[in-house]
């Protein structure tokens, strides 16, 4: 009889065969540019004809996302199964089929209060990389106070009449839909007055207006909604009950702004190191810059230790919320001390924001993006807020 290590060994193989016989060539190693990945929606076209390729094998495979249930266009993996699928594509260096804010944010709060036939339609579409979506979440006054959010949904029978506006958009003017939170009820307690609400952004009175970074790049847009009409059965879950659906979909996001400094495109953070300043005796030249990269890569081992805790935690029926903010803290904070480390060795040469030297300012540009990763999602102010009270219990005042 096949023990479940017997079987979890076989699935490693085949799935390690699989993926060296099905990744091109070109599909692995680091990406430079967000604009080399395949995002999917009504406008986007691949970038390479290998990247048509490898989003097809995987698709066709399941693995678009491979721990979703088969009737929603997922693989149906068990944890295990998905965790050694992505322990193998990250040994090979593959990159990922589909990057889509649809997978790692909205798609697990539709499996979790959306209607079957909701499911049916949307999940299948962000598997199959026909929408592009976006979050429709912070205002220019409800940023760290979310729940304090005024756009405005008032019922008009068969549709609700939007008004008002979202900011800080993650790709909102290339997005095909945004999923929004609303208010539908001023007279009540404002957690509580709150919707979610699907918008297609063709619909008439939606603009998105880019926002300058520092970073010399718009990532984020200025989202407006003059008189949108939006469906009624857009609405997922229960009227005024979004605040609910936020804060489930707020743990998936900031566990994947958390992950961006490991597990971004597989940027080796000694690679860059050890390029820039080289080594004597197979000892880095630096032993200041020594030091702080083996504190990095602790630092690092540690966080994923505490990742593999809370998944066994999980299991066992003792899961928290709220340590989603103590993965978004730690990861984007090690985000940057990667950045500064780099930065560090490259010296000068790496403030360069253009030219072939620097691959048109590839490290300057991380580094300045780096930044606002403790920033979305929520400040790393607030997540040591969350962390403080409800995991290590101490008291608010």
């Amino acid at each position: 009889m096949e023990t479940m290590i017997d079987h979890l060994t076989e699935f490693r193989k085949e799935t390690s065969v699989w993926l060296e016989e099905n990744c091109p060539v070109s599909m692995r190693g680091q990406t430079k540019d967000i604009a080399e990945l395949y995002w999917g929606g009504r406008n986007s076209d691949f970038t390479s004809e290998d990247q048509k390729i490898w989003f097809k094998r995987m698709h066709n495979k399941g693995w678009i996302v491979p721990y979703w249930d088969k009737k929603y266009g997922g693989g149906g993996l068990s944890p295990l199964e998905n965790k050694i699928l992505a322990e193998e594509m990250t040994r090979l260096r593959c990159k990922q089929p589909l990057f889509s804010f649809g997978i790692s944010m909205l798609g697990p709060a539709l499996l979790k209060f959306a209607t079957e036939e909701q499911k049916g339609h949307y999940l299948k579409d962000i598997v199959d990389a026909k929408i592009r979506w976006c979050q429709g979440y912070s205002e220019p006054n409800a940023g760290s106070d979310l729940a304090g959010l005024q756009m405005k949904a008032v019922d008009k029978g068969d549709h609700y009449l939007i008004n008002g506006s979202k900011i800080w958009t993650s790709y909102g003017d290339n997005a095909d839909w945004i999923f929004c939170l609303v208010r539908t009820n001023t007279e009540v307690k404002k957690q509580e007055g709150i919707s979610f609400l699907l918008i297609d952004m063709n619909s008439e009175g939606v603009e998105a207006r880019p926002i300058q970074l520092i970073s010399g790049k718009s990532a984020f847009t200025e989202t407006f909604f003059d008189d949108v009409k939006v469906p009624k059965e857009n609405l997922v879950g229960e009227l005024n009950k979004g605040w609910t659906i936020a804060k489930y979909l707020l743990t998936h996001e900031r566990q994947m702004i958390g992950g961006i400094g490991e597990a971004d495109q597989k940027f080796s953070t000694r690679d860059v190191v050890v390029d820039a300043v080289g080594l004597h005796n197979g000892v880095l030249n630096d032993s200041i810059l020594r030091t702080e990269l083996v504190t990095h890569e602790m630092n690092l081992a540690i966080y994923d230790m505490t990742i593999e805790r809370a998944i066994d935690e999980a299991k066992a029926g003792n899961n928290s919320g709220a340590a989603s903010s103590l993965f978004k803290y730690f990861g984007t904070e090690l985000n940057v001390e990667a950045m500064e480390i780099i930065m560090t060795a490259g010296g000068m040469d790496e403030l360069a924001i253009e030219g072939e030297a620097t691959s048109n300012g590839f490290i300057a540009k991380r580094f300045l993006r780096s930044k606002g990763n403790t920033i979305e999602g929520g400040t790393s102010e607030i997540q040591l807020n969350i962390i403080s009270k409800n995991i290590l219990g101490l008291p608010s005042k």
